[in-house]
């Protein structure tokens, strides 16, 4: 059954006047409704905040207007641990008003980045699980921004059974923007599910990266500041998931049938794939 995704690529306010966000998120969250979307999806720490101490905590607000509007609003924020930690958060509220469900990054190791620049200042503390979210229209995996680097991550949640996998992303991609336009696909495409992602802009003048990408198509994609909302089935999805590879199915299929199954997986030679423990942290 067809549901509606509403894609929103904010121009959003720096540290400093970053709680303004919430209320606009929440407008933003009314106009989708209002659209018939069933899920919203935003940036990465967006509406915020993205630095510690934590100022605000956006959370009961987007959950209120979750509930108010009946929609699934999936949203970022950091987590404080203490003073200067933190998990990076990206949360999905319910159009029930049910406790909201959260996904703490995982990947890289830390340190990592989140230090000494203009928009993110905490130290980030990964998180080590990959929860899969049941709704009334699928599945939902969760997870973010330059995890989309690594295929681990979003097929840990396929495996475990999203077939709808938000991947809200941080800022401008500068140079890594065509290597990280093809990897949403590429995610998409390798996990048989559709896969969504958005960032923050921080100035019209900015190149946004917003995207709905299903296995055999991009659905949706725009650079500009925005609200678009898309219609989606997970029909497809689930047929490509649920049938084989077979002589002649490239002319029926865009994408390969079954790689989640065991026509394709052997579980038993993946514990060869990392022989040592890695725990160099990231560059």
């Amino acid at each position: 059954m067809a549901f509606r995704i509403a894609v929103v690529q904010p121009i959003s306010h720096r540290p400093g006047e970053a709680e303004r966000n919430v209320a606009e998120a929440v407008r933003a969250v009314e106009h989708a409704a209002h659209e018939g979307a069933d899920f919203v999806c935003f940036p990465e720490t967006y509406p915020g905040p993205s630095r510690m101490l934590a100022t605000f905590d956006p959370i009961a607000a987007m959950a209120e207007a979750a509930a108010t509007h009946s929609i699934h609003v999936v949203f970022g924020t950091i987590e404080p641990i203490d003073r200067k930690s933190a998990h990076n958060l990206i949360v999905m509220a319910y159009p029930d008003g049910r406790v909201p469900a959260r996904y703490r990054r995982t990947h890289p190791n830390g340190p990592w980045i989140y230090t000494g620049g203009p928009i993110w200042e905490f130290q980030y503390v990964a998180g080590n699980d990959f929860p899969v979210f049941d709704t009334a229209h699928g599945k939902v995996g969760l997870a973010m921004c330059s995890e989309v680097y690594m295929p681990e991550v979003a097929r840990a949640l396929a495996l475990r059974g999203a077939e709808l996998i938000f991947m809200p992303a941080g800022a401008d991609k500068r140079r890594l923007w065509a290597t990280w336009r093809t990897l949403i696909w590429a995610r998409a495409i390798e996990n048989l599910a559709i896969v969504v992602t958005t960032q923050n802009l921080f100035h019209h003048s900015e190149r946004g990266l917003a995207m709905v990408a299903a296995p055999e198509e991009i659905m949706f994609e725009s650079t500009a500041a925005g609200i678009s909302v898309v219609d989606v089935d997970l029909d497809r999805v689930r047929y490509l998931r649920t049938t084989r590879d077979e002589v002649g199915s490239s002319e029926r299929c865009a994408a390969k049938q079954g790689v989640l199954g065991r026509q394709w997986q052997r579980p038993e030679l993946y514990e060869t794939f990392y022989p040592r423990s890695l725990h160099e942290a990231a560059e």
